[in-house]
Order: structure tokens, then sequence, then C-alpha cells
């Protein structure tokens, strides 16, 4: 099972609710980042290119539980930086949990193993760890050696603990299919509990800018690796909508919807959304209230936006398509495999 059962009915009951509401712009999952603090500086990364008086904040407990309650979200992802690099972290989750929110705390896993203590099981706490392939690429992509092999630990470790671990891939230019093919399988043989996979998207303070894909490019490398699952060679678990998928490979087009996974951090609630840098607002309902939609989004024409592809603007229209009653039975497929 990809996405945990008790997450798909919670997530659908909200979906349905507010379509009753006669809402048309509503947030899916939150991006809780309490700091922009990272142990590894990826090349694809624009996070840790802040000023070092912004890398040196955390927020509190507080103001993630205030932004959570704003927000409203039922599932709340906290990357970073680094998470685990936060000196309350195991405070803000379990006040989250305690909220009924589903968590993903992403974690590059070098200090996973280590802080397990802090945490406790749950079906509603997930360790995302980030994984872009096998030991050899994933260790060039964070350039550092040895990474790959501390995070496998760390997630053998969780999982004997009785820890929910799902992974996070992040696809760029130049990736060999096979590889990430092989990453699945590896991934799927130690157990984790589903995969999510993502292209790149072009962060305008990323040191490697030749890495990302455009539209076509991304297509067609999806088809590619993601073909033994769609022929049912390969039982893969995804962490995601299959529609998300079928986004990917080009059988579905969608438009971003990027108040589907708004983004509070340091600065205040990030405009218009996760990846791009314009600026911030003090409020949720600063952002979805005044925040031109219609200028973003590839339809948009925006360039910045034409050939962005990336699940945190597109899982939220896949999962409002999937309450198409001719969508529904692929959308189950998630959750029975």
């Amino acid at each position: 099972m990809g996405i945990h059962l008790q997450q798909a009915v919670s997530v659908g009951q909200y979906l349905v609710s507010q379509r009753l509401k006669g809402r048309k712009r509503y947030p899916l999952v939150l991006m809780l980042e309490p700091l922009f603090r990272c142990n590894l500086a990826c090349s694809g990364c624009g996070k840790i290119q802040h000023p070092k008086e912004i890398l040196k904040q955390n927020l509190s407990p507080e103001e993630c539980f205030a932004a959570v309650e704003e927000c409203g979200a039922p599932v709340v992802s906290i990357p970073g930086g680094e998470p685990l690099l936060h000196p309350q972290i195991d405070e803000i989750v379990e006040g989250l949990i305690e909220r009924k929110k589903f968590v993903y705390l992403c974690t590059n896993g070098l200090l996973l193993e280590k802080s397990l203590d802090k945490f406790k099981p749950s079906s509603y706490l997930s360790f995302s760890v980030h994984l872009d392939g096998l030991q050899e690429l994933h260790d060039e992509c964070v350039d550092r050696k040895g990474v790959f092999k501390t995070a496998v630990s760390a997630i053998r470790a969780a999982k004997a603990r009785g820890f929910r671990v799902t992974t996070n891939t992040t696809v760029f230019e130049g990736t060999d299919p096979k590889e990430i093919q092989d990453l699945f399988d590896f991934l799927t043989d130690i157990g984790v509990d589903g995969m999510m996979v993502s292209p790149g998207y072009s962060y305008e303070w990323a040191p490697n800018q030749d890495r990302f894909l455009r539209k076509e490019q991304t297509r067609a490398l999806f088809r590619e690796i993601l073909a033994p699952y769609n022929d049912g060679k390969k039982g893969w678990q995804f962490n995601h909508n299959p529609l998300f998928l079928d986004f990917l490979t080009g059988q579905k087009d969608y438009d971003c919807t990027p108040w589907g996974s708004p983004s509070y951090s340091v600065l205040g609630w990030q405009k218009p959304c996760y990846l791009l840098n314009e600026g911030h607002y003090k409020s949720f309902k600063e952002l979805l209230e005044e925040t031109e939609w219609d200028n973003y989004g590839a339809k948009s024409g925006k360039p910045e936006c034409v050939d962005c592809m990336v699940h945190c603007g597109y899982e939220p229209t896949a999962a409002q398509d999937s309450l198409q009653p001719k969508n529904m039975a692929r959308s189950f497929s998630s959750l029975f495999g």
C-alpha cells in the first residue's frame, strides 16, 4: 500500500467537504519549513543560499502550530533545510500529531538514526528520506560520499522500530532511467512504505542550473522510468495519487494549483508557491486573496512556470481530479497496490 489508508480516507473527506462548501482554492499540503539550515549543499537546491542571518533562524513550535491552524490543510510536509537540525523538532511533530495532521518529516537521513528516540511511531507520522539514486548517483547529487549508506541504515533502523518510512526522489536532466528503476527495486526490497518521485525545479538560487528538465524531456524520461510499473511488471508502491504519475508521463494534462501546497517559513507565507522567490505575505488569508493566481501556472505563459511539473504544484490538481467519477477507480488503485 503506497498511501496510508487512514490518510487517504481523511484527505478524501476533506476534498469532498471543500467541494460541498463551494471552495475553488484551498490547501491540501502545508509545506512547513521551520528552518533553512542544512548539513548538505546539494547542487539542485536553492534553500541554503539564504543569507547567514536567515539561516540562523528557527520557527518556534508555537509559530508552526499557528500556521497549521491558520492554513487548515490535512497534511503537513516538513522540509528545510534539514528539519532534524531544529532543536525542538520533536515538540513540533508531537504537536502536529496531536492536531491529527498527517506529517511527513523530510530528511536527508544523516541525523535520522540517532534522532529516532525523539519520536514515537504513529499512523500520522512518516519519515520521508531523500534519495536521488543508488549509492554512486545519490552521493554525487548531494556532493558527499557515504550519505547513501547512512540514509539506508537509518531507513532500516526506523522500520525496525515501527516507523512509517517513505522516500523522495528528484529526477534531473541526464538521469539514466535504469538507475531510477534499480533504486525503486532496492527501496521495495528494504520495505519502504511508499516512494515519491518528481522532476527537479530550477530554483533561481540553485548552484547548478544545467540539470533541470524541460516539459517534453520530463514526459519522455518518466515514460521510460515508469514503463515497467505501467506495464504491470513492477509492483512499486508510490506515495502519489496515480493520476499525478499519469501527468508525469503525459497521459494527463493539468495546470498548476499552487495554493494547494502553500509554504510557510521563517520569512512568512511564500508567494505564490514553494518554488518561486517572489516575496512573502504575513498571513495565509493574504496569500489566497491577494495573489494574482492567473499569472502563474503553465497556461499563464510565465517562463518560470512553463516547464514546471513538480509534485507540490500538480499533486493537488490530481487530487481534485480524483473526485471525478471516471477517475475514482484509478485513484483507489494506489491504496491496494
